[in-house]
C-alpha cells in the first residue's frame, strides 16, 4: 500500500490536474497480461478483517475492461467514458470512479483530463453578437504501467562494456580522410643551372 494511503484523508496530497492525451503507450497482449497478473496479486488480502487487498475484484474487472475492450494496442490510446467502462465491467458509474482511483493509487495506471474547445456565439456587454471559446471536459485518457521494465536489445545492452572502438564504422566513414601531401613540382633544368651559376658567382665575390 502506498504511504499516502496510510495517511488520513485530509493529509493526503491532492491529485494534480493534467490535461491532454497523456503519454499513450502501445502494449501487446503479453504486456496486458502482465499488468492483470500484477493486479491479481494486489487483490490478496493484506489486513485482517478485510475481504481484499489494495484493489478489489470490481477494480480488477474495470482494469480488464480498459485493457481489452478500449485500449488500442498499436497507438496506446484509451479514453472511454465512465458509462462505457461501467457497461463492460458490469458495475455502476460511481463504482468505476472509485476503482480507477484505487488502481492509480496502486501504481497500475494513471490518467489525465481530456478536453475539447467549442466556439459558440454569444452576446457581449454592449449587446453585440460575437463568439467565444468554451472548454468542455470530455473523458479521461488512461495509460498503464507495465511491471516489466523495458530492455535494450542484447546487442546494445552491454555496448559500454564491449570492445567496440571509440569511433564506430559510420563515424569512420563520415570522418574526413587524411589528405596526402602535395607532390613537389619538378624543377626546370634551366632554372637549376642559373641558380648554380649564381651561387658560384656569389662565392667568388665573397
Amino acid at each position: 500500500m502506498p504511504v499516502s494511503m496510510s495517511l488520513p484523508a485530509h493529509l493526503r496530497p491532492r491529485r494534480e490536474k493534467v490535461f491532454g492525451d497523456g503519454r499513450p503507450r502501445p502494449l501487446d497482449r503479453n504486456a496486458k497480461v502482465r499488468i492483470l497478473h500484477q493486479a491479481r496479486a494486489l487483490m490478496r488480502r493484506t489486513e485482517k478483517g478485510r475481504a481484499y487487498g489494495a484493489i478489489s475484484a470490481k477494480a480488477y474487472a474495470v482494469l480488464e475492461a480498459l485493457l481489452f475492450a478500449f485500449h488500442n494496442a498499436r497507438s496506446g490510446l484509451c479514453f472511454p467514458s465512465y458509462e462505457s467502462i461501467a457497461e463492460k465491467a458490469g458495475c455502476a458509474r460511481s463504482t468505476v470512479a472509485e476503482c480507477i482511483k484505487a488502481l492509480e493509487e496502486a501504481g497500475i495506471l494513471s490518467w489525465v483530463n481530456r478536453i475539447v474547445r467549442i466556439r459558440e456565439r454569444c452576446e457581449d456587454l454592449f449587446g453585440r453578437m460575437g463568439t467565444r471559446w468554451r472548454v468542455i471536459r470530455t473523458s479521461n485518457a488512461y495509460h498503464f504501467r507495465d511491471p516489466l521494465p523495458s530492455k535494450l536489445p542484447d546487442n546494445l545492452a552491454n555496448s559500454s562494456k564491449s570492445g567496440f572502438p571509440a569511433e564506430t564504422s559510420i563515424q569512420e566513414f563520415l570522418s574526413s580522410p587524411a589528405r596526402p601531401k602535395p607532390a613537389s613540382p619538378p624543377l626546370d633544368p634551366n632554372l637549376t643551372a642559373a641558380l648554380s651559376r649564381l651561387g658560384k658567382a656569389l662565392g667568388a665575390v665573397s
